[in-house]
């Protein structure tokens, strides 16, 4: 029975996790194998959500699980090496073992993963590759030649040096490794990314580990079900099957899968899939913590993916800050919307947000509550803006400006003036700051506010009015009289 079920195995290609360093050339050695540019495509340059690419060396097949290299993605790398049948850990010659490359080693440990040393950037005047193999031998890294038997080599990842052999090295552990699947047995995988999109609903990247999957088939994990309406491989081609080793991205999912889980397909009892999650679904996770605090900066952080949403949590709960903490209102996949807007508003919080964007009605609302918001598609720079604590000091939002065209009246401190609105809202009863070119010559507030010659609540943008203006400044004709939320 036993020698029957063997032949019916048949061989996978190796999925490899590229681990290191950031900046130590891990991109940059994907770009050159796969010969795309995927590196100025990035934002800051840097990976920062997972990807899986499929490559074909002497006729063999080769998936790449990439993985982010900022301090960051603890998670996300460890997610990698776990999702992998081998790794390679980059070092560049010139640098030498980093913590992150130290990490690196860890997680390689924790997950029992086989691996191969890529040390980079031989090409470098200032390589040092006697120094790097010193370093990782003192790291419990044993490299064949040198009493081991991890198998290492020296590559540019910019010239090319090196990289055939590198991949040469791929394939003889992986053939070591007896990698194999089924045809005959249910489909599973592992989720290596979700996100939400606008357009088609939850989509989740995948990579198959055994089984076959197909368009129709059911497909659930332990936090989410569905049944599979496309997939496409990692060019973006549809395709009807897919075989082990395979990296796709399936649509199908009512809601999306937590990234990180494995996935069954076919012949699936639903009801006991659906088994409740130990932690909050990723794509929102909710603080159940109430009551605000004058010491707290409370926030909404917003990403484009469950991946980046996690990352993005991570590090942020690291930061350290002197006089203030940080509570997260929510967190949650997706382009920030009205509804994150008037979350804010309500609980006086600021909104984070990753590689998304405003949503048009979200930013009029957010101008008009006063609702602070960060979006970079740098990890960097967000972080920088907490740790400096420079949400504080950002300026005041300017909810509507109004030119002034005309003074009729300046006989005592209350001023009749005609103007037009040139951005926002002017409304009656607000506050004013005058200024005159560069400078603010105090403020003063609207008595009275009227667009043809009947009482008004509000002025929009490109709308002349005319109002009854109190202040202890004269106005002039050419002063902007400015509406600023009040941090």
């Amino acid at each position: 029975m036993k020698k029957k079920q063997a032949e019916k195995l048949s061989p996978r290609p190796p999925i490899v996790v590229i681990l290191g360093h950031v900046d130590h050339g891990k991109t940059t050695l994907l770009d050159y194998i796969r010969k795309t540019n995927v590196a100025a495509k990035e934002a800051g340059g840097i990976t920062q959500s997972i990807g899986a690419y499929e490559i074909e060396h002497t006729g063999k097949k080769i998936t790449f699980v990439d993985t982010p290299g900022h301090e960051a993605f603890n998670k996300m790398r460890e997610r990698g090496a776990n999702v992998a049948d081998l790794a390679i850990l980059v070092v560049a010659a010139e640098e030498g073992l980093k913590p992150q490359t130290k990490e690196s080693i860890d997680i390689l440990n924790k997950t029992k993963t086989p691996f191969v040393v890529a040390i980079n950037k031989i090409d470098k005047p200032a390589a040092n590759i006697d120094k790097v193999i010193n370093d990782l031998l003192e790291a419990g890294v044993l490299l064949e030649k040198y009493g081991g038997h991890i198998p290492w080599q020296g590559i540019s990842a910019k010239t090319g040096e090196g990289v055939n052999e590198l991949l040469d090295l791929i394939l003889l552990v992986g053939e070591m490794e007896s990698l194999t699947y089924s045809f005959d047995v249910q489909a599973k995988g592992i989720i290596i990314e979700s996100k939400l999109d606008p357009k088609r609903g939850a989509t989740a990247a995948i990579v198959l580990k055994d089984g076959t999957l197909k368009i129709g088939d059911q497909i659930a994990t332990q936090t989410a079900f569905g049944k599979i309406k496309t997939l496409e491989n990692f060019l973006g081609k549809r395709v009807d099957e897919i075989l082990p080793s395979s990296p796709v991205l399936i649509l199908g999912f009512e809601t999306m899968p937590q990234i990180g889980e494995e996935f069954w397909a076919g012949g699936i009892n639903i009801v006991e899939i659906k088994t409740p999650p130990l932690e909050a679904p990723p794509e929102r996770i909710a603080v159940q913590e109430e009551g605000l605090k004058e010491n707290y900066i409370n926030l909404i952080i917003k990403a484009d993916s469950a991946g980046s949403l996690e990352a993005l949590r991570s590090i942020i709960e690291a930061i350290p800050l002197k006089d203030q903490k940080m509570k997260f209102l929510e967190a949650s996949v997706g382009d920030i919307t009205d509804g994150d807007i008037g979350l804010a508003q309500a609980s006086k919080a600021v909104i984070i947000g990753f590689k998304v964007k405003v949503q048009k009605a979200a930013q009029e609302f957010a101008r008009i509550h006063n609702v602070k918001i960060v979006t970079s598609d740098i990890i960097y720079e967000i972080v920088k803006i907490l740790e400096e604590g420079s949400i504080a000091k950002m300026p005041p939002t300017i909810l509507g400006e109004l030119e002034v065209l005309a003074v009729f009246n300046q006989k005592t401190k209350k001023q009749i003036i005609g103007g037009k609105v040139i951005s926002g809202v002017i409304k009656a009863n607000s506050r004013l700051k005058v200024k005159r070119g560069d400078g603010d010559l105090g403020t003063g507030k609207i008595l009275n506010l009227q667009q043809q010659k009947q009482d008004a609540k509000e002025i929009k943008a490109d709308n002349e009015c005319g109002m009854l203006f109190e202040s202890d400044t004269k106005i002039n004709v050419g002063d902007h009289l400015v509406h600023e939320s009040q941090n």
